[in-house]
């Protein structure tokens, strides 16, 4: 990161933002298994169609979904699986740090 121009800073700072949307990262969660079309994924998130398909036009706008038709459906996958070695990271890091949280708080917890 230290070699990158501030406009390619900024393009980080806004992949980073686009996975700043917890409906986002559920979307790309639920792809993480299969492709699915918009009605299967507005459906596993607990949200509309409408909002799951602009959530997912701005991860294709970014190149992290790619789109496939087949029939009348239109499916969505990960066109990137790199991102979830990035959640995966962060994810880990908050489970190491709730877990420090837990062990240093644990003596001033009565039994």
């Amino acid at each position: 990161m230290r070699d990158l121009p501030d406009s390619a800073l900024a393009q980080v700072a806004g992949f980073f933002q686009l996975l700043a949307e917890p409906s986002r990262l559920r979307v790309l969660n639920q792809l993480r298994e299969q492709p699915r079309c918009v009605g299967e994924l507005a459906r596993a998130c607990g949200s509309s169609a409408a909002n799951i398909s602009r959530h997912l036009a701005q991860l294709q706008r970014h190149g992290l979904v790619d789109r496939e038709g087949r029939g009348t459906s239109v499916y969505y996958r990960i066109a990137d699986p790199s991102v979830y070695a990035l959640c995966d990271l962060v994810c880990g890091q908050l489970a190491r740090h709730h877990a420090r949280m837990s062990d240093a708080q644990a003596p001033f917890l009565k039994p």
